[in-house]
This record gives structure tokens, sequence and C-alpha cells, in this order.
């Protein structure tokens, strides 16, 4: 299945994202730690999804850097290789999962049904 959102941006038209996975809205945000090969650093995460999520980050890396991300869920600790699929200057990144193991992503799916 195959979900489109309409996306607003500040001072910009709406346009149509299509996602494979819905994302939810963290408004109190999590944190997330990353790691590239520019450095490292700690933000909030602003959406999850199974297929990946935003992180607000002042001065995100460009789009296509592969990152290992690990973030803490109530049933523990969840894993992944990201890659940057989109930037906004001053606000953060989307990232999308390229690889998670199976219990990292029973973890995350728990939290996300908890969350729904």
């Amino acid at each position: 299945m195959i979900y489109e959102v309409e996306v607003l941006a500040l001072g910009q038209e709406t346009k149509t994202v299509k996602r494979r996975f819905p994302r939810v809205a963290l408004p109190k945000g999590m944190l997330v730690a990353w790691q590239h090969s520019g450095g490292r650093a700690v933000s909030r995460v602003a959406t999850l999804g199974l297929g990946g999520l935003f992180i607000v980050a002042p001065d995100p890396p460009p789009v296509g850097t592969v990152m290992k991300i690990v973030f803490d869920v109530p049933s523990g600790e969840v894993r992944a290789r990201a890659i940057v699929k989109n930037t906004k200057a001053g606000q953060g990144m989307a990232v999308a999962f390229i690889d998670m193991g199976y219990p990292d992503r029973a973890r995350l799916d728990q939290l996300l049904k908890k969350l729904a």
C-alpha cells in the first residue's frame, strides 16, 4: 500500500509525497543519536514510521548520506542504517531505513502500534 501525504512547507506550495508506511507525529519528540562520516549528533525526532523518520537538525548532511542511527523505545533500543532522502535547511532531514535487524524492526513496530 502506498500512502499519499500532502506536505506544506513554509512559504511553499503543497506537494504530494508517496510513502510505503505512514508516519506518526511525535509532538514531544524523541531523541535519536546519528552518525555519519562527517560527524555525529543527538537530535529530536519529529515523525516516525516503519520506513523512516524526520530528524530535527539545523544543519543536516546532504541527500544521499548514509548514517547509523540509534534510539530508545520502551521495549529496548532500535539500531539501523539509514540514508538521507530529503533535507530542509534549518529544519532537518527525512531519512529512510536501509538496514535494520528483525528484533529492532519488531520493537519499532510495537511502539508504532501503541502510538497509532
